[in-house]
């Protein structure tokens, strides 16, 4: 399925002091959905699933990389080995990390498990359940004997590979976030505060987990050899985005171009998933995601997708959180991965509400939201690739 771009027909965000964040109000003057969302300007912020491609093989399973798109856009794609094949050249990882080998492959089917980090937690339990269900096996969210035989055809895909850290990267300016929202309103961009969280963030990872991977180091410097988690579904087609801003945050974070269509999205409140199915009912991804708390409930009920904006500013208006004086002033914040919701805001038909990214992807299924439901950067990069304005959505206890 080729690259979808709409936007939204008027311009909400979440309004949140720190990450989660999430209710909004609407903001004039955006133009219609299905037209390329240029400027968003959204008035408040708070704190998925790639396919290769969306042709189906003789099994329904989508191929872990589009092979049109291998022409050399991305010197961190990966370059996954057909079955059977023995992964080629690299530096042998010393440990085998079967976990990690799992949620590496499991990402690329579109059952994302978060944070890439090797570990059996709540994230990787609901990538496995979906993985089960979607094949038709016993839904258990355990790497049990049914689920290693249903994923052997990607065995040979590796847990890690090395990679060399772009000389491009050295351009870009990382610095720490000041506390205070007044003075992250004077920023030009809200981005990354250091090499080392840039390139987590782009293998769907944390620094802690590249320090193991690579004998505690967390400081990286362009031109350096790194061994990261084994990220795939990572290839994109430049010519089918003409938003070169989110095409670079799509590279940024290796999500791929080429995504599935999503008829219908339900989330679970009690059991912190996210599930997308395509047009024929079939389970097409599935991620784990934090939604409302006691004080801002999800809002259950039937709604829409209503459009997309991506690379979302944050406008933060105290009047709509409980849990912030209305004496606060409100501020407008630039865009940028560590903004309140993080690259992207799906809209929906309910007031204020949205689909979105964070800050802080290890929180994922750990905390809660303004009521809102977020996801990794990287797994809500790929779920706004997946929706349209047709994409019913369904919020359940």
């Amino acid at each position: 399925m080729p690259y979808r771009e709409f936007r939204i027909d008027h311009a909400t965000g979440p309004a949140i002091v720190s990450a989660p964040l999430c209710k909004q109000r609407p903001w004039p003057g955006v133009k219609p959905m299905r037209a390329m969302f240029l400027g968003l300007l959204c008035l408040v912020l708070p704190a998925a699933c790639t396919f290769g491609t969306d042709e189906r093989d003789g099994e329904g399973e989508a191929p872990p990389q589009a092979e049109a798109f291998q022409a050399g856009t991305d010197p961190l794609a990966s370059r996954d080995p057909a079955p059977g094949e023995t992964p080629a050249g690299g530096t042998p990882d010393r440990s085998p990390r079967p976990v990690m080998q799992a949620q590496v492959v499991l990402e690329r089917l579109g059952f994302a498990p978060g944070v890439i980090d090797g570990r059996e937690g709540l994230a990787f339990a609901n990538a496995l359940k979906g993985f089960q269900e979607a094949r038709g096996l016993p839904v258990t969210g355990k790497l049990d004997d049914a689920s290693r035989a249903g994923l052997v055809k990607w065995a040979n895909i590796p847990a890690t590979r090395v990679v060399t850290i772009p000389s491009s990267w050295g351009a870009e300016t990382f610095a720490p976030i000041p506390d205070s929202m007044a003075a992250q309103a004077e920023m030009a961009h809200i981005g990354y505060t250091s090499m080392v969280e840039k390139l987590a963030e782009r293998f769907h990872t944390t620094p802690e987990v590249l320090a193991e991977l690579n004998f505690g180091v967390m400081h990286f410097t362009v031109g350096q050899e790194v061994r990261v988690p084994n990220v795939g579904a990572d290839a994109i087609d430049p010519s089918v985005v003409d938003n070169k801003e989110w095409l670079a945050t799509l590279r940024s974070l290796g999500v791929s171009t080429a995504q599935p269509d999503v008829a219908r999205i339900i989330v679970d409140e009690s059991e912190g998933w996210l599930k997308a199915f395509d047009g024929n009912g079939r389970l097409a991804a599935m991620f784990t995601v934090t939604t409302g708390s006691r004080h801002d409930p999800l809002p259950i009920g039937d709604w829409q997708v209503k459009g997309v904006a991506y690379n979302p500013p944050f406008a933060f208006d105290p009047e709509l959180f409980w849990d912030v004086p209305d004496s606060a002033e409100k501020q407008r914040l630039p865009p940028g991965p560590n903004g309140p919701v993080g690259v992207v805001w799906i809209d929906l038909t309910k007031e204020h509400y949205g689909i979105h990214g964070t800050p802080e992807p290890q929180a994922i299924g750990r905390s809660d939201s303004h009521g809102c439901v977020r996801l990794t950067n990287w797994d809500a990069a790929r779920l706004a690739l997946m929706v349209s304005g047709s994409t019913k959505v369904e919020f359940r206890h």
